[in-house]
């Protein structure tokens, strides 16, 4: 097979250079196209490995108030943690609407972080948290 490439070439050498120079061009384009695909494959696979650094405002500490501090407890705490710990105190206690599972029922503790409320929406979760925190 390189025996019949090469003598194509030295034919079109002979009609045309430029078109022998564009012939061994594709070649070598062909060849490098063939082994690039594997180190790709190996730059890709490394990169969904590695792991994405985290944000450092949702890592920053922030201070409760005294209604949040009765439910998480008072250390200051980064706002991931924070809606963490609100959703283990909500299912330890049994706190979701059993038929809309999207709300939150207030128990003693919770309801003066509601503002009163006996329920509110997990989407409202966000904005109680916004609200107890400094």
């Amino acid at each position: 097979m390189a025996k019949k490439a090469k003598k194509s070439a030295k034919k079109a050498a002979k009609k045309s250079p430029k078109k022998a120079a564009k012939k061994s061009a594709k070649k070598s384009a062909k060849k490098a196209a063939k082994k690039a695909p594997k180190k790709k494959a190996a730059k890709k696979a490394a990169k969904k490995k590695s792991a994405r650094k985290p944000n450092a405002a949702f890592m920053a500490p922030l201070n409760l108030s005294p209604a949040l501090a009765d439910v998480i407890g008072s250390k200051p705490q980064p706002r991931t943690e924070i809606i963490k710990k609100i959703w283990q105190y909500i299912k330890k206690n049994g706190l979701q609407d059993s038929k809309n599972r999207r709300m939150i029922n207030a128990d003693a503790k919770l309801k003066p972080l509601f503002a009163g409320k006996s329920q509110i929406s997990m989407f409202e979760l966000a904005k109680v948290v916004n609200n107890n925190v400094k």
